[in-house]
């Protein structure tokens, strides 16, 4: 049973992958990791009765060792079943494309011309709907079955949305960009994907290969499962997410959602001046709440020429989960304060030079073939200090890992908190 209704109108995966799959599978596993880290043991439990029912665990969770199952080895479920006939339907779930995108000289989101293909046929539509058939479950109006395929679709999906070249179309997300990596032949995609958090772990310090003391330990270390890239987790989790961390100040704000006034004002301001809604909507003289109805109108927005509504493109936020909210930073790329459209912002297609100057990040220059010389000096060399070396200095891939995992318990926190408890109590 189909459960999008489309209204008409390491060991694996730490290499690059011929299609786009976000972040490969060690990604979306670290994903899974970490939002299983920051669950409640009634909700995983809970969670885990769906994903496994033979297990019947959310009634005796004492009887149970802890945790009773792992997300991560159902995080690539939806990327292995996408070529079955039967969930061919999923392909263009994954990702979002911009009409008018084009970094990182320009960076709408969705842009005056909306979305290719179909409105509700992206990740941000797809995101609200399996999220609503895991609500309907909880209402008692899907069936355990829908559950359990939504809930693998969720945690796929929101490590696919924190992956930037999901959230673009130029080049087709990257893939028709032609690079080098460590000498060999690539695409700007597959760095993203695989090569940069391979890289990352192979690079995690030693001491993390030994399990986090502590209180700390005991928060993290049940639910690593002995994978070669555990001590990644540990880094992000110790240095990132901890108290005092580098994602400390910031991360209790990840999984908020805007109220509605403020979702209507970025909406309205994203478009700009004249002939936009703003201005419109400024025209007519109406008050907030007025403005609220008219954005919403459908009609309203027919007579103004558009064809979506900019801003709220896609009818699934809400105040606590909202895809678009949280998807268009992401593709803007308020990674790094100082440049727009990351990744796109290292890479410039017209003539393939670093943007920001650096020299010895040149065409060629980097990685070598063993005589020292080139492999491919016609591509753009991406394993270099001015490019993987200033994203990790960032944190930049660490900070989205962590982001989508943190933002992922948040969403499984306020679909299953209440029906877990009812089932502890």
């Amino acid at each position: 049973m189909r459960i999008f209704t489309l209204p008409v109108g390491l060991a694996v995966g730490l290499v690059s992958l011929p299609r786009a799959y976000a972040w490969g599978a060690a990604g979306h596993e670290i994903v899974a990791t970490i939002a299983q880290i920051h669950l409640s043991k009634p909700v995983l439990s809970l969670v885990c009765d769906i994903l496994h029912p033979s297990l019947n665990l959310a009634t005796n969770p004492e009887d149970e060792a802890y945790p009773p199952c792992h997300l991560a080895s159902i995080a690539s479920w939806a990327d292995k079943i996408r070529m079955r006939p039967e969930y061919r339907y999923t392909a263009p779930l994954h990702y979002v494309n911009a009409v008018d995108d084009a970094p990182p000289h320009a960076c709408p989101f969705p842009g005056t011309h909306g979305w290719q293909g179909r409105p509700t046929g992206n990740i941000l539509a797809a995101i609200g709907n399996v999220t609503h058939v895991l609500r309907d479950f909880v209402r008692g109006e899907r069936g355990a079955g829908d559950a359990e395929e939504a809930l693998k679709f969720l945690v796929h999906f929101m490590g696919d949305m924190h992956q930037p070249l999901h959230m673009s179309g130029r080049e087709k997300g990257g893939n028709g960009v032609r690079v080098a990596w460590n000498g060999r032949v690539t695409n700007l995609h597959s760095v993203w994907d695989g090569l940069l958090i391979a890289q990352a772990v192979r690079l995690t310090p030693r001491n993390y290969t030994y399990p986090l003391p502590g209180s700390e330990g005991a928060f993290v270390e049940p639910h690593l499962r002995g994978a070669i890239y555990d001590p990644y987790i540990r880094r992000i989790m110790h240095e990132g997410l901890s108290v005092g961390g580098k994602f400390d100040p910031e991360s209790d704000a990840w999984s908020d959602c805007p109220a509605p006034a403020a979702a209507l004002e970025s909406a309205t301001d994203s478009l700009g001046a004249k002939g936009t809604v703003a201005y419109a909507l400024s025209l007519l003289g109406l008050g907030d709440s007025a403005r609220m109805e008219a954005l919403l109108d459908l009609d309203f927005y027919g007579a103004l020429g558009l064809t979506t509504r900019p801003g709220t493109e896609n009818e699934w936020d809400d105040e606590s989960v909202c895809p678009y909210a949280w998807a268009r930073p992401i593709h803007d790329a308020e990674l790094r304060p100082d440049s727009p459209c990351l990744p796109y912002d290292v890479v410039d297609f017209l003539d393939m030079t670093i943007l920001d100057g650096e020299e010895s990040a040149q065409k060629g220059e980097g990685a070598h073939a063993q005589g020292g010389r080139p492999r491919h000096p016609e591509l753009l060399e991406l394993d270099t200090p001015a490019y993987a070396g200033r994203l990790a200095r960032g944190w930049v891939v660490e900070r989205l890992l962590a982001m989508a995992g943190v933002r992922l318990a948040g969403v499984l926190t306020d679909i299953f908190a209440d029906m877990a408890g009812d089932l502890q109590a």
